[in-house]
């Protein structure tokens, strides 16, 4: 341990975090999950894998990262730290009622497919879920969802379904009433979505960079909101061209408030706020 001036200019208390420590994970990172981080996130980087530093009881950054090499289970771990997960039911709610009018657009078309490529702690797609059984009227939709997260820590808490009662506060009493259950006893203050809604997603961890996904065409619609942010343009055009061929010649892809894909003109069109359509000869181009 010792003493280290952080990029504020300020000694913290600590481990020691070297400029090459901070560039060998931005490197780690960006390699495995196409994440790039700048400078500005060296406090941050350094707050999440100190506390990784501690569980394996290593003393310094370079020993930690040498040990990487070895543990598939700290990689993992390592990953986990690094991703950001900021998620709410229903954000960004003008994609939701886009989402209902597409799936009525040709209800003969069975079933509706829905792939979820940022699912977090699970608030996106069991929106999308509870938005399909508002559309179709029924808990049983002719609709397929697809959730999936690099990270898996996430994806546990998605895949049980259980939040704080302030998760929700938001939503209408009424939908509280019939998608989720209150916790009582030592669960007082929770809420967990109805084993029904559960029941129309599908978890899996899913890493972006990945030579392998596990979907196949055609898909109607994918949501990747507030991921690629984090990518660079570069990255982030690897990425489309796969979503691409995935896609129907009508599909929609839902992206985050801050995002856009000018680098990607020849495949996508901005179609509305943050909602995309392929670009005519999009799969081509895709190719």
């Amino acid at each position: 341990m010792s003493l280290e001036l952080s990029p504020t200019g300020k000694y913290q208390r600590g481990y020691l975090f070297t400029e090459a420590d901070f560039q060998q994970v931005c490197r780690l990172i960006y390699d495995h999950a196409g994440i790039s981080l700048k400078s500005s996130k060296r406090d941050m980087v350094y707050s999440r894998l100190a506390k990784r530093l501690r569980a394996t009881k290593v003393d310094n950054f370079r020993e930690y990262l040498l040990l990487l090499n070895d543990h598939p289970v700290e990689w993992e771990a390592f990953v986990n730290a690094l991703t950001t997960n900021l998620t709410a039911f229903f954000r960004e709610a003008h994609h939701f009622s886009t989402l209902a009018e597409h799936a009525l657009k040709e209800p003969w078309r069975q079933p509706f497919s829905i792939w979820c490529a940022a699912a977090s702690t699970g608030e996106e797609p069991y929106s999308i879920a509870m938005t399909m059984v508002d559309t179709f009227g029924t808990f049983t939709p002719p609709v397929t969802i697809l959730a999936s997260d690099v990270d898996t820590n996430v994806l546990a808490q998605a895949e049980a379904g259980v939040y704080s009662m302030e998760r929700v506060e938001h939503l209408d009493a009424d939908v509280v009433k019939r998608f989720f259950l209150k916790g009582t006893g030592t669960q007082e203050g929770m809420v967990k979505v109805r084993p029904e809604l559960r029941a129309m997603v599908s978890f899996r961890q899913i890493n972006l960079l990945s030579d392998n996904w596990p979907m196949r065409p055609p898909l109607d619609v994918i949501f990747c909101r507030n991921v690629m942010i984090y990518f660079d343009k570069e990255t982030q055009l690897k990425v489309l061209q796969r979503f691409a061929p995935l896609l129907r010649s009508d599909g929609l892809m839902f992206a985050g408030h801050s995002e856009n894909f000018h680098q990607a003109a020849h495949l996508f069109n901005l179609r509305g706020k943050t909602v995309y359509e392929l670009a005519k000869g999009a799969h081509n181009a895709a190719e």
